[in-house]
C-alpha cells in the first residue's frame, strides 16, 4: 500500500473513532508501528491529526457523536430511570469505579448519600463529586480528549490495572448474545482492567445498545454479574441474557 493511500485510510479510521492507539492504527492499515508513526507525522504537519502518546486523536472530526453534551441529550430519561435503579444496587461504603459515559454519569448523580470511595476516569463524575463531603474520588492519569470527557491512555490503563474494588459500574457502544463491544479499543483496554480489579461487574445500557455491534470487541458475557436498562429493551434480547445467568433489571418509567 502507497504512503498516500495508507494516510487516507487512517484519517478515514480517525473520523470515525476520533482517537486512536498506534498499534490499532497499524493493525487496520496492515502496517508496521513505524511506518504508521511516520505516517502520523505526515499527517500532523499537515493538520489533520494530533499526535498523543501511544496515538492519535483528529483535530477536527465531523460528527459530534462523542461529545459529552451532545450525547447526554440522547434517551435522558431513560438515563435518569437506568441511573437510579443502577444506584440501588450500590451499598453505602463501597468502593466503586465509575466507568466513563453519559449512562455512567447519571448512576453517579444518584450516589451522593452512599459515602462511597469513588474511582473513575470520567470527568464529568468528577467534577460532580469534587464538592461532596460524603464520596471520595480517585481520579485516573491519562489523556484527556475533553469532547469525550475522559481520561484514556497508558496512564488510566496502568492504573486501573492496580486498583481493586467492590463493584464496576460500566457502559459499552452495543451488547447482543455474542458479547459486549465498544467504540475505541483506548476505551477497551482501560474497561477490561476495571473489570479484573473488581467482585462484580453492572453494566448500565439503554435500550438502544441492545441488538447493537459497536467497533471492537470488548468482552464475553460471563464477564457480566448485572445488566441495568429501560423498559423499551427488546425482550427476546433480555431473555436470552437471563438464559446466560446475567440478572437484567428493567428500570421502571
Amino acid at each position: 500500500m502507497q504512503p498516500e493511500e495508507r494516510q487516507k485510510r487512517i484519517e478515514a479510521y480517525l473520523q470515525k473513532a476520533e482517537f486512536s492507539s498506534l498499534d490499532e492504527l497499524a493493525q487496520h492499515v496492515t502496517a508496521s508501528p513505524s511506518t504508521v508513526r511516520r505516517d502520523l507525522a505526515v499527517l500532523e504537519a499537515g493538520g489533520v491529526l494530533r499526535r498523543t502518546h501511544g496515538g492519535a486523536r483528529l483535530v477536527n472530526p465531523k460528527s459530534d457523536e462523542f461529545a459529552f453534551s451532545k450525547r447526554d441529550t440522547h434517551e435522558f430519561d431513560e438515563k435518569e430511570a437506568i441511573g437510579k435503579a443502577c444506584a440501588e444496587l450500590i451499598r453505602p461504603n463501597s468502593t466503586v469505579i465509575i466507568d466513563a459515559g453519559t449512562t455512567c454519569y447519571h448512576v453517579g448523580r444518584h450516589l451522593d448519600e452512599k459515602s462511597l470511595q469513588m474511582i473513575t476516569n470520567s470527568l464529568p463524575v468528577a467534577n460532580f463529586f469534587a464538592a461532596s463531603p460524603k464520596v471520595e474520588v480517585v481520579v485516573s492519569g491519562g489523556v484527556i480528549y475533553p469532547r469525550l470527557g475522559v481520561l484514556v491512555g497508558p496512564l488510566a490503563v496502568e492504573a486501573f490495572s492496580h486498583i481493586h474494588a467492590d463493584v464496576a459500574i460500566m457502559s459499552s457502544g452495543g451488547i447482543t448474545l455474542e458479547g459486549v463491544t465498544n467504540s475505541h479499543s483506548l476505551l477497551i483496554e482501560i474497561q477490561r482492567a476495571m473489570i479484573q480489579g473488581v467482585q462484580k461487574v453492572i453494566f448500565f445500557l439503554d435500550h438502544t445498545k441492545f441488538g447493537r455491534h459497536s467497533v471492537s470487541r470488548l468482552c464475553d458475557l460471563d464477564c457480566i454479574d448485572t445488566i441495568v436498562t429501560d423498559a423499551a429493551a427488546p425482550m427476546e434480547l433480555v431473555e436470552g441474557l437471563r438464559s446466560r445467568e446475567i440478572e437484567v433489571i428493567l428500570a421502571p418509567k
